[in-house]
């Protein structure tokens, strides 16, 4: 999406994750190249807030294409659609190593009105290593043009 600035999904930001989420159907897909950067302690390990953006990013990412979706439009047609997290609990299952592709899967568990819940996992290496319900809210479009500060 055009003016996407997010730090984990936002294509327009130069220092970011820069993660691309697919729509296929009824699930969303993701991959993703960790990098020494983003290790934890441990450094052959990913970061645990960094695996937090993945999951918040892509569930976010899944409630968006689910409302185009549900609105049979094209993803990124105008008006655009954005939503913004509300609520996210993550369980971290087993480490992510640093040195290993991230996969990244999601499906709407839940749509009520503007809110959206999402069911993401994240793994690497054929393992599950956390996962994330993601609860997130429609907002205008006033709401990302608004001004900093």
């Amino acid at each position: 999406m055009i003016g996407n600035y997010c730090w984990g999904c936002g294509a327009d930001n130069p220092a970011g994750l820069h993660l691309k989420s697919y729509w296929d159907g009824e699930v969303a897909l993701a991959e993703w190249i960790p990098s020494d950067e983003y290790a934890a302690g441990p450094q052959h390990f990913l970061n645990g807030g960094i695996i937090a953006t993945l999951l918040d990013c892509h569930g976010v990412c899944t409630a968006i294409a689910s409302a185009y979706q549900r609105e049979a439009r094209d993803i990124g047609t105008d008006p655009e659609i954005w939503y913004a997290t509300t609520l996210m609990s993550v369980e971290y299952q087993r480490p992510v190593p640093i040195n290993s592709t991230v996969q990244l899967s999601a499906r709407v568990a839940a749509h009520e009105d503007r809110i959206t819940t999402v069911a993401c996992v994240l793994s690497s290496d054929a393992k599950d290593r956390a996962q994330a319900s993601v609860r997130s809210v429609r907002v205008p479009d006033d709401w990302r043009h608004g001004k900093k500060g």
